[in-house]
């Protein structure tokens, strides 16, 4: 028999995921659990894209690819519903492309990959090109919403008695909560699509966040340097409401480089060692509390 080549058809183009997330187990007993789910899951979806991922404080995990945040919220939902995996989701994040001074290109998934400043020419972000539909009552929000996310609007027009707002954005600012804040602003009124637009050179930094003096890889972002000073204040004043108080005093800090930009403090907790003393025994109280502070400062040394 003769061999007949088959041309495909045209107008298709390979899949490339765009959104990227870590996805740890609570426990480090269902690492392989978690991989073998995501293996799974991936014969019947061609977009799913994943590589193994080791975090200091979150241990073993898998980074995901996925063509946006509702494909990223199915698959999660799946994983804790079909297979019933407790799972630590980090910030979603998009992919940026670095320009070395050796002449290399890079593309990155993470902050965490992001090279040292001093090899790095240029830094590019996904912008998108958007379309937002809302009642015409609506538009001076919307606005200034997308000038908010460092985004430009394009064009406006009117569809009877709504608004067809066109805007171009960076894609990592509408990642995290666009959608929620538009149906905030428009009252559910708005409906927004995107496609992207290609990559623009940004002046971008890496934000990195340590507690208790250590840095938490998961946690790094990338972000506009004239972001970098609010979004740093924001994550650890949001840190301070989630990490537990201990007995020594716990720092949360947001640094760019090795400048911190943003600091909160952890109070630690303190026990009475005073208390089932006695009267007024004064030399006595003083020796329990230099006891209980060098105890303390030793704890702190040693986390």
């Amino acid at each position: 028999m003769s061999q007949i080549i088959v041309q495909p058809l045209p107008g298709y183009k390979e899949v490339k995921p765009f959104v990227y997330a870590g996805f740890f187990p609570v426990s480090n007993e269902d690492y392989n659990d978690l991989k073998e789910a995501i293996e799974k899951l991936s014969l019947s979806d061609s977009a799913l894209q994943f590589e193994p991922e080791n975090s200091p404080v979150l241990g073993y995990g898998v980074r995901i690819g996925f063509l946006g945040l509702l494909h990223m919220d199915i698959i999660r939902e799946r994983l804790e519903r079909e297979y019933n995996l407790d799972l630590i989701v980090t910030n979603p994040s998009t992919d940026y492309q670095v320009s070395l001074t050796n002449g290399e290109e890079l593309d990155i998934k993470s902050a965490s990959e992001l090279p040292d400043p001093a090899q790095i020419t240029e830094v590019r972000e996904p912008w998108i090109d958007g379309e937002i539909v809302v009642p015409q009552d609506y538009i001076g929000a919307v606005i200034q919403l997308i000038v908010a996310k460092r985004g430009r609007q394009k064009n406006l027009s009117y569809i009877d008695e709504r608004a067809l707002i066109s805007f171009t954005a960076p894609l990592a600012n509408l990642l995290t909560d666009f959608y929620d804040q538009l149906k905030s602003v428009t009252s559910g009124y708005g409906s927004f699509n995107y496609e992207l637009a290609g990559y623009q050179p940004e002046d971008l930094v890496r934000v990195d966040f340590y507690v208790a003096g250590e840095m938490v890889d998961a946690l790094s972002v990338m972000c506009h340097r004239s972001e970098a000073q609010k979004l740093g204040r924001e994550v650890v004043r949001k840190l301070k409401d989630v990490v537990p108080r201990q007995s020594f005093e716990v720092s949360l800090q947001a640094a760019i480089g090795g400048k911190f930009i943003a600091r909160e403090n952890i109070g630690a907790y303190r026990k009475d060692v005073t208390g089932y003393l006695y009267g007024g025994d004064v030399s006595r109280k003083k020796k329990l509390l230099a006891k209980q502070a060098r105890g303390k400062k030793r704890m702190k040394r040693f986390g």
